[in-house]
């Protein structure tokens, strides 16, 4: 099959699509399976402000080439329209639901451009599997087992232009990884090559996801997932961020970035009790 020409949802023997309202539905769904989509979490017009801000602060010049893509690992701290998400109800209560408390604080946000032409990003998972000391910021920051966050895909997500890519149930400690393939910490590589990141798409148990741009895609900390090429013809925008119960101890091995210290000060009243126990990035570290 070729999964670029996907026009319609992936059918499994359960639900993964899901009204804002569903809150058991989905957290039952994103614990069991590692994933769920939520269905309309945005209107358009906060779809294209959410938009117009991950190019402002991602790329403010303009300057990517066809090809390129660029992450702003920070980019919370100056992403005031996504800001006003931490008093979106849909939203917020959903967060509270799926972390079993309304005691929050901002771990990491993340904004992605992805530009037309740009190469597919190759099978992983974003959770950390040290034991030892973090060798990296990402290290530090990646060893929660909290949800991995609550992403928009600004333009809908399809594989013909930069989707994603996931494998439910690949979350669970236990995952084997897929057959013919052999699994080495955070990512996998077909069984008999060299162990090299992995960038194709005939996976067993792969599925390609197909959302809107208002849906919200939420998956676990452990959900091995990858990102097909971009043939489309306009910048693929994304943006999200991860919370954790604030009443969970975190802390970090640098000391809060000046860029931190000026969002939690900024921060407006109403998302205040969010930004408290904000660690930021050290993105040098």
């Amino acid at each position: 099959m070729n999964h670029l020409q996907e026009t319609s949802q992936p059918q499994l023997p359960y639900r993964f699509e899901f009204m804002p309202h569903e809150f058991e539905a989905i957290k039952a769904c994103n614990d069991e399976h590692g994933f769920a989509i939520v269905k309309g979490v945005l209107n358009e017009e906060q779809v294209s402000v959410l938009k117009a801000e991950v190019l402002r602060i991602v790329d403010p010049q303009g300057k990517l080439q066809p090809g390129e893509s660029v992450v702003d690992g920070d980019y919370i701290e100056e992403a005031r329209e996504l800001w006003k998400l931490l008093e979106y109800q849909p939203f917020i209560r959903l967060y509270a639901y799926l972390l079993g408390t309304d005691h929050m604080t901002i771990h990491r946000s993340a904004a992605i451009i992805r530009m037309p032409g740009n190469e597919p990003m190759y099978w992983h998972t974003d959770f950390s599997f040290g034991s030892g000391p973090p060798q990296t910021a990402n290290d530090v920051l990646n060893r929660g087992e909290w949800p991995n966050g609550a992403w928009f895909y600004l333009n809908g997500t399809h594989p013909s232009r930069a989707g994603l890519a996931i494998i439910p149930d690949s979350h669970h400690p236990d995952w084997p990884g897929p057959e013919g393939f052999t699994l080495i910490r955070n990512t996998f590589y077909p069984e008999g090559s060299e162990p090299d990141a992995y960038t194709g798409f005939e996976v067993p148990g792969m599925m390609p996801v197909l959302s809107d741009p208002g849906d919200l895609l939420l998956f676990a900390a452990r959900t091995y997932h990858a990102v097909f090429p971009h043939n489309g013809d306009e910048p693929r925008l994304s943006c999200g961020m991860v919370l954790r119960p604030a009443d969970i101890s975190f802390s970090t091995p640098w000391t809060l970035p000046e860029s931190a210290h000026h969002f939690i000060e900024s921060a407006p009243e109403g998302i205040k009790q969010y930004v408290k126990g904000y660690t930021g990035i050290q993105k040098s570290w």
